[in-house]
């Protein structure tokens, strides 16, 4: 007799005994769940596994499909494979690549093809459809690492070899499409027929990859045009490019040959250049038109604190003088902030900042009239007010940090050629491989849990928990403006993960394993796995990750 063990259903509270060795794909049938969408992958006692996973013990699993954040995760790596093997099926001597995402969807390139014709791009298309219309099996299996780089070397994959190579192991993990290898910091679809949405077409250089809405799978999602969002990643895979760490594998080389210093050094001076060049275009702009206003966004953990700091100082040396502001100090009573459709105060939205006070005061002291500028209280939830009142003077240049920043209502009734905007945002640089990308909202949480813990004593439990809801406030209130930057600015330093690893992995660690959380830090540990640490002790005290690991000189 096949031994049976119980299962908890969380979707539906129904409770379940299978035989030993069932797949969590075959309990979907038995439970003849109901779902608009089809189920990706599930979370088994809190930690995410793909629907080829077997059964040996008693669990509590949730089935996630699309319109969840690690569903989407699961669907677009799985589209990322596919279009890989598509790409090398028609080209199999070219190098594909997918760059980052961008215009609400993804840039990938393929080497030496450039100029893809009308034809060409049909045929990948066609070649993606035909691969799933084929529902080809993706299979996991773990492998001697040593077979593994067989694998990928006669695939002609020298990105996956040089990380296998950097971080020894005697196994290593490999996914199977057909003839197609690789891997993937997450789970992936059972199979190619999984896919039912998506869309390329010619974009810049390469191609860009459409992909379904998570709030509507059924649609996809719109080409937003971020032409400066596009160029400024374009100038850092440039730049990361020049300096031989596009990836993980090259990065861990560098660290092994002992040039970590030097690394650091390089891509501080890049920040410090990039800052020069944007404090110059806002001298400029203040001869030209009379700009005394330079509002800062960004999103959660972009670093808009220290730039501020650091832009100030780069004024300074122009002659100018900044005089900061922060938006957070125009909140209004928290009494008075607006709540979301769950009832909970919307901190994020624009009219939880006193909106007609902060105009009217931007226009005073425009005109040099002095002015009490407000404090927030953040533990009374009160405005209070700071005793020395504040003028400008000639040379005075206000410098404005907040979500809201480009945000075209925050400042309605300011002249625009008083302003000058600046969007920043940590934007990765490197990828793990030319297919498994690093997602920039990956390497703004590493710095929020490593910042929350450290210096507001929160833990990696509860900035995960809140993540989700920031990413929302994100697409709501900040990414719709970014393209009203007259700069944007990258905050991310190729070298940082392996940095943050040493300070964020004990804290992901705590998370206990009776909480949803804990999938996520579990995920988390395993990306920081892959890079080798760097020490943290020739990081200047004026880099912007100093805001997040500590030590830095200026004052928050």
């Amino acid at each position: 007799m096949t031994p049976v063990v119980k299962i908890i259903c969380e979707n539906n509270g129904s409770e379940l005994s299978v035989n030993m060795g069932t797949s969590l794909r075959e309990v979907i049938d038995m439970l003849a769940l109901n779902s608009p969408q089809p189920f990706l992958a599930a979370y088994v006692n809190n930690r995410i596994k793909e629907l080829n996973y077997k059964i040996y013990k008693p669990i509590s699993v949730r089935f996630i499909d699309i319109t969840h954040f690690e569903g989407t995760r699961v669907y677009q790596r799985t589209l990322f494979f596919i279009m890989h093997k598509a790409v090398h099926d028609l080209y199999p001597e070219a190098t594909f690549s997918i760059r980052h995402s961008v215009s609400k969807g993804f840039y990938c390139e393929i080497d030496d093809h450039d100029e893809l014709s009308d034809e060409q791009i049909a045929q990948i298309k066609q070649r993606m459809d035909e691969i799933i219309a084929a529902d080809i099996p993706i299979v996991r299996e773990r492998l001697l690492a040593s077979e593994v780089e067989t694998i990928y070397s006669k695939l002609g994959f020298d990105d996956k070899i040089a990380l296998l190579r950097t971080r020894p192991r005697l196994y290593a993990d490999v996914y199977r499409m057909a003839d197609m290898a690789g891997y993937f910091y997450g789970a992936l679809a059972p199979s190619t027929g999984y896919i039912h949405l998506f869309d390329i077409r010619r974009y810049y250089n390469g191609l860009h990859l459409a992909v379904p809405r998570r709030t509507d799978p059924t649609q996809l999602e719109n080409i937003v045009p971020q032409d400066k969002m596009f160029d400024i990643f374009k100038e850092y895979k440039e730049w990361v490019e020049v300096m031989g760490v596009q990836n993980i594998g090259s990065l861990n080389s560098k660290v092994l040959a002992g040039e970590s210093s030097d690394l650091i050094k390089v891509a501080e001076a890049f920040h410090e250049k990039k800052l020069g060049a944007i404090a110059d275009s806002i001298y400029d702009a203040n001869i030209s038109r009379g700009a005394r206003i330079v509002l800062i966004s960004g999103p959660s953990s972009s670093g808009k604190t220290t730039f501020a700091q650091r832009l100030g100082i780069q004024l300074r040396i122009l002659g100018l003088r900044p005089v900061t502001i922060s938006l957070d100090d125009y909140f209004v009573n928290r009494e008075d902030t607006p709540r979301d459709e769950k009832g909970d105060y919307d901190f994020e939205a624009l009219e939880a900042i006193d909106i007609a006070l902060f105009n009217e005061q931007l226009n005073l002291l425009l005109k040099g009239e002095s002015v009490r500028v407000p404090k927030f209280n953040f533990i009374t939830g009160l405005r209070e007010w700071y005793d020395q009142p504040l003028q400008l003077d000639e040379r005075s240049i206000l410098v404005i940090e907040g979500i809201h920043g480009l945000n075209p209502r925050l400042t309605a009734a300011v002249d625009d050629r008083l302003k000058f905007k600046v969007y920043i945002s940590a934007l990765t640089s490197i990828s793990m491989d030319n297919v498994s990308r690093i997602a920039t909202t990956d390497n703004r949480l590493i710095r929020r849990i490593t910042r929350d813990y450290y210096s507001r004593g929160a833990n990696a439990e509860s900035t995960i928990r809140r993540w989700p809801s920031v990413r929302r406030g994100e697409d709501k209130h900040i990414f719709p403006y970014q393209e009203n930057a007259d700069v944007m600015f990258n905050s991310s330093l190729f070298y940082e993960i392996a940095v943050l690893r040493q300070f964020v992995e004990p804290k992901l660690r705590e998370v206990p394993n009776t909480v949803p959380e804990y999938a996520e830090a579990k995920r988390l540990l395993k990306f920081l796995d892959n890079f080798l640490p760097i020490d943290p002790a020739e990081i200047p005290p004026t880099s912007i990750l100093r805001e997040f690991i500590g030590g830095s000189s200026f004052k928050y």
